[in-house]
Formats: structure tokens, C-alpha cells, sequence
């Protein structure tokens, strides 16, 4: 499968998750653009051709975030609340989930299913800090091997 993964502005497609008022096929199909680093299976495919959005979207996290599972989704006072986990078996209180809301539930997955893509995107700097080679107009190269 070909790599489609670069980084993209993941916040900037968050407050379009978050302004919307339900899932549509462009909207998921750019979802998986600038998340997804491989071209999905045919059965998120499916899911999407079907509108199965809720189903679709926990697909994705199955697929692209194994190491994040859905940790709670609740509906309360209008608004489906959704949180994902690292680690789910640690007490809510020492766990460092993610967790978005929305009026829609599928939105409020793809949300959670954006931000935890966020948080685990390397941000490209290395272990080693980088030196920098500039050459000062005084440097001049001197042998100092002494042969005898």
C-alpha cells in the first residue's frame, strides 16, 4: 500500500469537524486524505459508500491508531462525549485521554479520532539537536600529527 501520509494542519480540519453539523462523503474523503497513511481497506469503503459514519470512523481508529482505544462515549445534555485512551485500564484520573464533544455522534469520533492523529504526528526533530556548520573567516585547517 502507497504511503499518503504527510503532515497537514490536523487543527485547522478539527474546527471543520467541529463547525459541521453531520459527516458527508467529501468530508470523510478529506479526513482520510490528511490522516490516514495508507489508502483504507475495502471495508471502510463500504462503511463510507453505505453512510455508516459512526462505524466508519471507529474503523479508522482500529486501523491507524491501534495503540489508542475508545475509552468512553456518552450522550449528556445534547452532546455526545467521546474520549480515547492509551491506556484504559489506569483510573480516569491518572489517564491522559483525549476527549471531544460534538451534537453529532460521528463527528464527535472523528474529532477524538483527529486530535489523537495529532498528538502521535512526529513533529520532524531528531534525538540529537542539530549543529550548526558555519565556518568562522578565521578557521584554517592545521595538521598536528607529529611523526617523529
Amino acid at each position: 500500500m502507497p504511503l499518503l501520509f504527510e503532515h497537514h494542519d490536523l487543527g485547522r480540519l478539527d474546527d471543520r469537524l467541529h463547525d459541521a453539523h453531520a459527516v458527508t462523503a467529501d468530508l470523510m474523503s478529506e479526513i482520510i486524505h490528511e490522516t490516514c497513511r495508507r489508502h483504507p481497506p475495502t471495508q471502510i469503503e463500504r462503511l463510507i459508500r453505505s453512510g455508516a459514519w459512526t462505524d466508519a470512523g471507529l474503523a479508522l481508529i482500529e486501523l491507524e491508531l491501534p495503540q489508542w482505544k475508545l475509552r468512553r462515549l456518552v450522550y449528556d445534555q445534547g452532546e455526545w462525549h467521546c474520549a480515547l485512551s492509551r491506556e484504559r485500564e489506569l483510573p480516569e484520573w491518572l489517564d491522559q485521554s483525549i476527549e471531544t464533544r460534538h451534537t453529532d455522534l460521528p463527528l464527535a469520533i472523528l474529532r477524538a479520532f483527529v486530535i489523537a492523529r495529532r498528538s502521535t504526528v512526529p513533529a520532524g526533530k531528531t534525538s540529537v539537536p542539530a549543529v550548526t556548520r558555519s565556518l568562522s573567516p578565521f578557521y584554517e585547517p592545521v595538521c598536528c600529527e607529529n611523526f617523529g
